[in-house]
């Protein structure tokens, strides 16, 4: 915190009892009405979006700690190596007889002299954490020739070659089986390595080798990462969007995220590579890919913990616009479509259906409870809309329970987000439109009231992927932050037209990374959210049930005008943005919370300075009793969070004891405040 500012929350803030004689207030004045409650807030507003891009899933999310496990990447060895301890023989790649056609290359061991171990070792994802006295789960496929008479070793070993633990899996034979194992680590490491060696001469055939915590979320075996879930629920996020994201489209139609290839048994799931694996410019990270071990099952599993709805978004015939351009023909799109009417059966369906059967099979026989499902990631123009009609009628006819959420483009304020609201609101029906946003901070402040202008006709919006671009590299900085705190407000002011919103991107690993205002970021070890990790937080958090008018008296704020270019636009020439003139003092909006009893009031205050403001409960019957204030704030505006000091930019909170109907409050410069007071019954 700023501590020329701030001489602790206490400090800050002056409560009394209005009363003839007190002294003139401050500049701004904040007026919240208590005795005119609005329209409810919608109960899915603050939500996340997931989209395996910044090594998300593999290597992320999803608690494999083995890269390339089925040796399906381009490079079929690519972090894998030869471990000889004084023997003689050959690892060869070999795709005859396989596993299974999904996953066709595995590993030869001819060994012909196997000393005290001949075998592969991996070197995981930057490698391989250990932490001393937990247990890690091996599991693999193997084969053997029939003469060999070993076993497997398998030994988890750190920087040095020292071993921190070991298993033996025996009774191979000529038939592809599956052994599991599991190893209790006597040390710690940070770049281990996973070592599988033969013991004997002769042939052994290996795929699939896995490695897992047993420390995962839940304690599932296919399992998630458990800090960086933790992360997510901390959020106490409403839904979850996934899998994204421009890997719904693929960089062509065969690249495309299919979600009946991430079902079942991980060993029949077939490896894709990652449509941002280009974009990848970190040479710590040079292959990209996607096992599907983290797939739709998973997807709703962590959905259901977390006690969000999930949205799953389907690809509609049409690979990234971007880059190839491909489209399904209109009379070819049958297969889309059952995909999508399929998977509505795999979330909902009874388990006597063939989809549903497959989700029972997996564990979990009773629905997922789906009701909404995307169509299509960020596509636009008449192509689309030709391929969401076709969509929307077969939809509808069989399940108009589920609600459909539709593109609106890569921007708004363009041509083509022009186009798809003229389709809205002139025949073309549509649940839920999804737009996005990256911009720079004060794109956010401009725009602020967009929303208080859109007109009600038509379907409502989803902002589903937005963040604050601070500054050539992007920076997730505290200004970046109150910049969509300041936007969110319009969110929250207009949650009868605005249903959801979900900052992005989710996740970004370090050294792996081609985004950088991400919301969590991780390496092996630690993870950190960045100040509007603490935004989505707050807002999350102390969501109101029903919306209070508010209004602002203060000396307004001209800004300068964003330099031409600084705001991308596709297609037709832009419409004009949504601005109000000068900006306002500060960016409010206000609630009831009815459990609590409490007002809630977000305030946003995006300049240099402070602002004093008297906060005045408006309503005729109506006083604080007590109250709480978090605020999110910091030296500068440029600060960000990072692993070595991840509170740099944090909420402070304290309790207050208050009373009356109005309070003095120094809103600090370049903050988020939330004030929470507690209503007299």
């Amino acid at each position: 915190m700023h501590h020329s500012t701030l001489t602790g929350l206490a400090g800050l803030i002056v409560f009394a009892l209005t009363h003839t004689g007190s002294a003139a207030g401050p500049a701004v004045r904040i007026t919240v009405d208590t005795d005119h409650p609005g329209h409810a807030v919608s109960p899915l507003l603050h939500g996340v979006f997931f989209e395996d891009i910044n090594y998300g899933a593999d290597g992320g999310l999803y608690a494999e700690l083995v890269q390339n496990r089925s040796f399906e990447h381009r490079e079929h060895l690519f972090a894998w190596g030869t471990v000889n301890r004084g023997g003689e023989g050959t690892v060869t790649v070999e795709s005859a007889e396989p596993l299974n056609a999904k996953n066709p290359h595995y590993v030869r061991l001819s060994v012909r002299t196997p000393g005290s171990g001949f075998g592969v070792a991996n070197y995981g994802f930057g490698g391989i954490v250990t932490k001393t006295g937990e247990n890690y789960l091996v599991s693999l496929r193997a084969r053997a020739a029939a003469n060999y008479g070993g076993a497997l070793r398998v030994v988890i070993e750190d920087e040095t070659g020292r071993p921190l633990g070991d298993c033996a899996l025996t009774g191979l034979s000529e038939k592809w089986q599956k052994f599991d194992g599991v190893i209790k680590s006597t040390g710690s490491a940070t770049h281990a390595r996973l070592v599988v060696v033969a013991t004997a001469p002769g042939r052994v055939d290996l795929d699939m080798v896995s490695l897992f915590p047993e420390n995962t979320w839940k304690h599932r075996r296919n399992g998630l990462r458990a800090d960086l879930v933790k992360m997510l629920a901390d959020l106490h996020p409403a839904f979850m969007r996934f899998p994204g994201g421009c890997i719904v489209e693929g960089m062509d139609l065969p690249n495309r995220y299919q979600w009946k290839d991430t079902i079942g048994d991980v060993a029949d799931r077939p490896e894709n590579w990652n449509r941002w694996q280009d974009a990848m410019g970190d040479a710590t990270a040079p292959q990209y890919y996607q096992t599907y071990g983290l797939g739709f099952f998973e997807f709703f599993q962590l959905c259901e913990d977390l006690g969000t709805e999930p949205v799953p978004i389907l690809n509609c015939g049409m690979a990234c616009q971007y880059e190839s351009k491909q489209l399904a023909p209109l009379d070819q799109l049958g297969p889309f479509v059952q995909d999508a009417l399929d998977l509505i059966e795999f979330a909902n369906g009874p388990v006597t259906t063939r989809w549903s059967a497959r989700r029972a099979a997996m564990g979990h026989p009773e629905p997922f409870h789906l009701k909404i499902v995307g169509v299509g990631n960020e596509q636009w123009g008449e192509q689309y809309f030709e391929r969401y009609a076709v969509f929307q009628a077969a939809l509808k006819a069989k399940h108009p329970e589920i609600q459909l959420v539709t593109g609106a483009g890569p921007g708004v304020d363009d041509g083509f987000w022009k186009l798809a609201w003229d389709k809205f609101r002139n025949g073309t029906p549509a649940d839920i439109v999804d737009e996005h946003y990256y911009r720079p901070p004060q794109w956010f402040l401009e725009n602020a009231t967009r929303y208080d202008v859109q007109e009600r006709r038509g379907p409502k919006v989803f902002a589903g992927e937005f963040a604050a671009h601070d500054g050539p590299q992007h920076r997730p900085t505290l200004r970046a932050a109150v910049a969509e705190a300041a936007f969110m407000t319009g969110l929250l002011r207009n949650s009868d037209l605005v249903a959801m919103s979900s900052y992005a991107p989710l996740f970004a690993k370090a050294g792996a990374s081609q985004w950088a205002p991400d919301l969590i970021w991780f390496d092996n070890t630690r993870v950190y959210g960045t100040p509007s990790y603490h935004v989505q937080a707050l807002y999350s958090r102390n969501r109101p049930d029903v919306i209070l008018p508010v209004s602002v008296d203060g000396p307004p704020v001209t800004l300068p005008a964003l330099p031409a270019g600084s705001v991308a636009t596709y297609g037709a020439p832009p419409r004009p943005p949504y601005r109000s003139g000068p900006l306002p003092a500060l960016f409010v909006a206000a609630g009831w919370d009815r459990q609590a009893g409490e007002v809630v009031l977000f305030v946003a205050n995006p300049y240099a300075e402070e602002r004093a403001a008297t906060v005045a409960l408006g309503g005729a019957s109506h006083a604080a009793t007590a109250g709480k204030v978090i605020v999110l704030a910091s030296t500068t505006p440029d600060d960000v969070n990072s692993f070595e000091a991840p509170a740099t930019v944090v909420p402070r909170e304290e309790n207050l004891n208050v009373g009356g109907s109005e309070l003095s409050y120094r809103f600090p410069a370049s903050s988020f405040t939330v004030l929470r007071l507690k209503m007299a019954q």
